[in-house]
């Protein structure tokens, strides 16, 4: 039987797991489903010029990465209060 503090502890790692695999698949997603995949799809759609699928893969996967890091932060940092294992 583990104790209170092991399974605060196993209760912190398997939330930190689950956020990484969630923003995993959002980044995955994002740059092969829609840069890759759906790409010949979105270039039918045509925005200031550039067609969708292109603007995914040349800069719609950078900004989706760089909101994937702030969420990491921003959720990493709440976990951390949480599990009172933030640094004071």
């Amino acid at each position: 039987m583990a104790s209170g503090q092991e399974q605060a502890a196993m209760a912190y790692w398997k939330e930190n797991v689950r956020l990484l695999i969630t923003l995993l698949i959002i980044w995955f997603a994002v740059s092969f489903g829609l840069g890759i995949i759906l790409a010949p799809l979105l270039n039918n759609i045509v925005i200031a010029g550039y067609p969708l699928g292109f603007w995914f893969a040349q800069q719609g996967a950078i900004y989706s990465f760089i909101v994937i890091i702030f969420v990491y932060v921003f959720r990493m940092n709440a976990l951390d209060r949480k599990y009172d294992v933030d640094e004071k």
